[in-house]
């Protein structure tokens, strides 16, 4: 089989070529007049704790109200949302959808609700008016705590290796938080903006994550969408920080396509999610050899996976709980890693690496790994950054990557990298 390396932005790949939005509007023919500001008035009309915002390569959306929240239950979530748009069909309310976010922990609540109304428009990349900037951050003062502190964090790296090297896994992926305290309120309409016209061709979210709570974020990696029988996977593991040279930023790119220690963390994950979604596939298309993504921060080996559902009753988010956690957000044997991570990590991830997205009651809907993220509460930011660990990470290489993938929000709202602890 012959391979093209191909370097790609977020509009790559068979998700960006979908016709069609679910409960609105389609792409349409009429190019500009089609798009001109109609993702970004979703984008402006964004409210927080009233709004749940979602863009992909494919469509935006933008919801409003809570008709109905998905329980939290011991029967499979992917159970639970179905039951909950049966519902709302037999309620009489016409394609219902479900949006939000399921955390790291498959058992912990997830934040899932019924809109009262959605609106749907075309992907922002698509719209010409993303190409205006967002304002720049406000003046603040911002206080920030590292959780670990640097130090300790790649002492937990070394101990992962430790172990690896010993034989008792494979691979752990180690995140670390910053903590950032304003001395104002957040703005969280304009970071979004930030967030979005950054990255307009990748996946950015705001909704809530509990009382009080805003999940944010500009994530590169789907999980998973499905579209009637065709399913899209996209995982992403191995990665370098971009450089503002050029030169030494194609240097990078080549160097990780090159990279011995990149290209096996990458195949186990490409491993782990052929293994997980053989079992509902008549078909399925695993390239060879992984290609390179680039966002405003980072270099990703990516590989994008496309199959045709054995049984068309398995819905997106069927597959996306038999996915997460994927070895790229938390490490294999999963069990194994999972017990690494409860130790060696002081702080509990919450919503990041679970999973944001949406899904309607055909079964279709897209699920994206909440990663480059944050938490709004009050007049707090905590931030997750993460760095997969195989035997041949070092401390100082997996504190650095961590340290460039926070960049996407400290850039967002004005902080200064070396405070964060870089």
């Amino acid at each position: 089989m012959t391979t093209v390396h191909h370097v790609a932005d977020r509009t790559s790949g068979p998700a960006a070529r979908l016709a069609a939005i679910p409960g609105g509007p389609g792409r349409g023919t009429g190019g500009a007049v089609d798009t001109v500001g109609a993702a970004t008035s979703l984008l402006d009309a964004y409210e927080p704790g009233r709004a749940r915002f979602f863009a992909s390569p494919t469509r935006t959306l933008l919801a409003h109200g809570v008709r109905a929240e998905v329980p939290h239950g011991d029967t499979p979530l992917a159970r639970r949302v179905t039951e909950t748009l049966d519902a709302q069909l037999l309620a009489g309310h016409e394609a219902p959808i479900v949006v939000g976010t399921v955390p790291f922990d498959p058992a912990a609540r997830a934040e899932l609700a019924v809109p009262l109304a959605a609106r749907w428009a075309p992907p922002l990349a698509d719209d010409p008016l993303i190409a205006l900037p967002a304002a720049a951050p406000a003046a603040a003062r911002w206080d920030i705590r590292p959780v670990p502190e640097p130090a300790a964090y790649g002492a937990s790296v070394a101990e992962a290796v430790r172990r690896m090297k010993r034989g008792d896994f494979a691979k752990v992926v180690l995140a670390r938080t910053l903590e950032l305290s304003s001395d104002r309120e957040l703005d969280l309409p304009a970071l979004l903006q930030r967030l979005a016209r950054r990255d307009p061709a990748g996946y950015t979210f705001a909704v809530p994550s509990g009382p009080g709570r805003t999940l944010l974020g500009a994530s590169p990696e789907l999980l998973v969408s499905r579209r009637g029988t065709t399913l899209t996977a996209n995982p992403l593991a191995g990665s370098t920080p971009r450089s503002a040279d050029l030169a030494e930023d194609v240097r990078r790119a080549a160097a990780l396509l090159q990279s011995e220690k990149d290209l096996h963390e990458h195949a186990v994950v490409v491993d782990a999610v052929r293994e997980a979604l053989t079992p509902y596939c008549r078909s399925l298309d695993v390239p060879e050899r992984p290609t390179l993504v680039r966002t405003a921060a980072m270099w990703h080996l990516s590989t994008t996976i496309g199959g045709e559902l054995a049984e068309p009753a398995v819905s997106a988010l069927e597959l996306a709980s038999a996915l997460h956690p994927t070895p790229a957000v938390c490490g294999t044997p999963t069990r194994t890693a999972r017990d690494v991570i409860g130790e060696l990590e002081p702080f509990d991830r919450g919503h990041f690496t679970g999973m944001v997205g949406w899904g309607d009651a055909s079964g279709d809907g897209e699920w994206v790994v909440t990663i480059r993220c944050a938490e709004a509460e009050e007049r707090t930011l905590r931030l997750y950054a993460g760095a997969g660990i195989v035997d041949r990470s070092s401390p100082e290489a997996e504190t650095a990557e961590t340290g460039a993938k926070f960049r996407t929000f400290l850039d967002a709202v004005g902080a200064d990298h070396q405070e964060a602890g870089r």
